[in-house]
């Protein structure tokens, strides 16, 4: 309760300290796509999925309406399920956070045509950019600690590794923030279903 007195607001904006480049996530998204021509991609819920949806809708993107923590649990079904098909998870630290097991289990099956790319901007985004605790974090590192052949964006040809019939794990730093994304005009029920349609297509 002290801690509470002590500030206006208990849930101010926490951001980390610029790295001089101002990328944000949208900019992510952006650059991800770039190197997307038929990937199914599974996004996370709330800003990203806003965002690749006015980036670039597709009929082969699965856009989150809730679950969070589960981009690559669902992803790593579809990965699973749909073999001869690449998949590609957008996710974020904080919902990498939720759901930590998902590292283990996507070694344990290691689906080869699993790229999953967290963009790490050290925030929750969709309810304010509140500081998460994976600023202190090395994703990469926890990744490669369990096993997945881990990498920087930066350091990194996206197309390359989506290709090369293998499971890796990405992280993609970058600066916290939202963008003017639109709400997405389509029903769950319409999302799943075009997806489903373009997959059996």
């Amino acid at each position: 309760m002290n801690y509470l007195k002590k500030r206006e607001n208990p849930f101010q904006y926490c951001l980390r300290l610029n790295t001089g480049d101002n990328m944000q996530r949208r900019d992510a998204i952006e650059k991800i796509m770039n190197s997307i021509d038929d990937e199914l991609v599974i996004c996370n819920i709330g800003f990203p999925s806003r965002e690749l949806y006015d980036i670039e809708d597709r009929k082969e993107n699965f856009y989150m309406i809730g679950s969070m923590g589960l981009a690559s649990s669902i992803g790593l079904g579809l990965a699973l399920s749909q073999p001869e098909k690449d998949v590609v998870v957008i996710d974020g630290d904080g919902a990498l956070l939720m759901n930590m097991g998902s590292l283990v289990t996507v070694k344990a099956c290691n689906p080869r045509n699993l790229t999953w790319i967290v963009i790490n901007n050290g925030a929750y985004g969709s309810t304010g950019n509140q500081e998460t605790y994976a600023k202190n974090l090395d994703l990469k590192e926890i990744a490669d600690s369990v096993g997945i052949k881990s990498h920087n964006f930066t350091t990194i040809s996206l197309k390359r590794l989506i290709e090369d019939d293998e499971c890796h794990f990405i992280e993609f730093n970058c600066e916290p923030g939202n963008s003017e994304a639109p709400i997405i005009d389509l029903t769950p029920e319409f999302i799943k279903e075009r997806f489903m349609n373009r997959i059996h297509e």
